[in-house]
This record gives C-alpha cells, structure tokens and sequence, in this order.
C-alpha cells in the first residue's frame, strides 16, 4: 500500500492553502497512493494563536471539511486532514481536530489532540492551552488496502509523539503524526522520536509535517518521513511543500513481529 506524507508551509488564508492541499493530494493520487496525511493545521497557520478560533468548524459542516470529503471521494482516496480547528462549548477554545475520510467521501474517524504543547524558548514561547481544549483519548480505524490486508491506524498529532503510552493504546500497524514541529524542538528531536515510536511499536510511522517560515514569522522544521517497523526511514523532504511517498508492506510488519516478538514479551 502507497502511502503519503503530505508537507505544506500553511498561510493565514483558508482557501490558498485548501488549494495548495488539493494540488498536493492530486499529486499523491497520480503516484498512487492509498493514503494521503495532511499536516497539522494544514488549513490555517494563522498570524496570532486566536485567528483558528475564526474559522473553526462544527462535525459535519465546513468549507474544510466538505474539502476533506470532497477530495477523498473524487481521488479514491483514504485522506487524514492534518488537523481543523473544531468548536467546542467554550467560544474562547477549539479542539485541535484529525479527520480520517474513507474514499468514499465518510468521515469514519474524528481525534482529538490530547496532549496541548507548552515550550519558552528565548524568543519563542508556545501555549496551545490558551485557545485549545484537549482531547480525552486515543481513537484509531480500520483501513482495507486494495491488495486485500487490513491495517489498524492509530491516530495522534504532534506533541503526542512525545508521549509512547498513547501509541501503546493504539495497537496499531500504522501511526499518523500530522505536525507542526517548531524549528528549534524538530531539529532536536522530530527524527529520534519517529523512529524510537516505529521500532517500539513495530510499527509504520507516516508523519506530515509544516516544514518552511509562514506567514507570522514562525519558523517549522519539517522533514516529512515514513518511517518502517524497523525504525529506517524510507523517505522524508527537509523543507517546503512536498509529497512524501513510500510503500507500506504488510509482509514487514508480520516479518519483524515474528523475528523480534517484543509486543509479546511486555510485561508492564
């Protein structure tokens, strides 16, 4: 099954970068990918944290989300939309929102990014506690390949990665990391910690990623990559929009789990 890391350096406007994505995934579709991942914040990387609060969404309605569904359905695609911003209660906070879209067009998985991201560095100082609500736990799906093997797909965003007990929880073949990797913690750490998550899971990592400087100065690292179960990367871009592909072999999954039966021999 082909896969695809989708990078973008997301603006302040919706629809520019809806129509980037569009490009972006049609291109995925022509190389024959199955899955296509969107970034984090893929429709909007706006000039202060508040401006998401502008264009956040209710599930089921949405220029966003009609896009996600529209271009899963037209491409035959199985798409994740990075994230959305998406209403809660509070009008002063969102939920940091994953779609998962079957070709079909069916929205069939909705997560939400539990852990919120604090970080001062110098100049930079990150708090998505301010306008975001956290979600409350892990979600994955089922994905049918058109070779005929079924996939578990574990769902999370990116300061998740920083986090192994969730990807424990998800049991999953395949893990998702949609992200926007501050330049200073992505060159750090963005590589260690996709590999570390690949090899103790044994598991596919598929993570896209902002990877250039947006519209209010910040600076993302970037580095889409898919990462195998054995922890090598099989492809990855440093930066600018791209389209990451790989293949996903169900037959290395069964290969390394059997070789090296470590989810089996967990005793904690």
């Amino acid at each position: 099954m082909k896969v695809a890391a989708i990078q973008m350096v997301s603006g302040a406007s919706v629809q520019d970068n809806l129509d980037t994505a569009a490009q972006l995934l049609a291109q995925a579709a022509t190389q024959g990918a199955e899955l296509a991942v969107l970034p984090e914040y893929f429709c909007i990387m706006g000039l202060k944290d508040t401006d998401k609060l502008q264009v956040q969404e209710t599930l089921g309605q949405g220029p966003v989300q009609a896009f996600l569904s529209r271009s899963a359905r037209e491409l035959g695609m199985w798409i994740v939309g990075g994230t959305l911003p998406m209403a809660t209660a509070d009008p002063r906070r969102a939920r940091n929102c994953s779609l998962a879209y079957a070709p079909s067009g069916q929205c069939v998985a909705r997560y939400d990014k539990i852990h919120l991201f604090r970080f001062a560095h110098g100049k930079e100082d990150y708090d998505e506690t301010r306008v975001l609500e956290p979600g409350t736990g892990p979600v994955g799906f089922e994905l049918a390949s058109r070779d005929g093997h079924v996939y578990t797909v574990g769902m999370s965003v990116c300061y998740d990665l920083r986090f192994p007990e969730l990807y424990r929880a998800l049991k999953a073949d395949v893990l998702l990391v949609p992200s926007a990797f501050t330049y200073t913690t992505g060159q750090a750490h963005w590589e260690v910690l996709l590999r570390a998550r690949a090899i103790e899971n044994q598991a596919y990592v598929v993570a896209a990623a902002q990877g250039g400087q947006h519209d209010s100065g910040r600076h993302t690292w970037g580095h889409s990559m898919v990462v195998e179960p054995w922890g090598q990367i099989l492809s990855q871009h440093a930066q600018g929009a791209a389209v990451v592909m790989a293949e996903v072999l169900h037959a290395s999954l069964e290969d390394v789990r059997k070789r090296l039966p470590a989810l089996r021999h967990r005793v904690l």
